[in-house]
């Protein structure tokens, strides 16, 4: 029999730790085909930025951005460019307040990820060239990078080799 004199070891459902999609949709969508018709038959090198934006709108709702801006260029002329705001908004609950921010620009955008890739995909494809299909991002060690940058770091003892 479960209740409230068993010991306490059965953790209550609210004080699980939650996160789960309300909605996702798109923010912000540019495509720029400059070259068109003459640059659909090359193989263009292909430069993905990322970046991701987290902003609480009530205590338990937050919107995560994810931010893609594709540059594509052949022979040092642009092929095309593709800016991408895709974003959802999360209800989180049961989350210490020192872990939300992990949690949100880590879990966030690996969940609206794929909707992000398929709509890059399908612009691309439809801008006159084989579909483009981002890679899996690795979010965490995006994460772990931008938070050591924002850390201020202790004087070098020693100079360091970084151009």
């Amino acid at each position: 029999m479960s209740g409230p004199g068993n010991g306490g070891n059965e953790a209550t459902p609210q004080a699980l730790p939650r996160i789960q999609i309300v909605g996702q949709y798109v923010k912000d969508l540019s495509f720029e085909n400059p070259g068109a018709p003459a640059t659909l038959t090359q193989r263009p090198s292909i430069d993905l930025g990322v970046d991701l934006q987290a902003r609480r709108r009530d205590p338990e709702n937050f919107e995560v951005e994810l931010k893609l801006r594709v540059t594509a260029k052949a022979e040092d002329k642009p092929v095309f460019l593709l800016e991408l705001v895709y974003a959802g908004l999360f209800q989180v609950q049961n989350i210490p307040e020192e872990i939300l921010q992990q949690v949100l620009l880590i879990e966030g955008p690996h969940l609206i990820f794929p909707f992000a890739r398929r709509i890059v995909a399908d612009v691309v494809r439809d801008g006159g060239m084989p579909p483009l299909m981002i890679e899996p991002i690795d979010f965490a060690g995006l994460y772990r990078a931008k938070t050591a940058q924002s850390q201020p770091s202790p004087a070098p003892t020693s100079p360091v080799g970084v151009a």
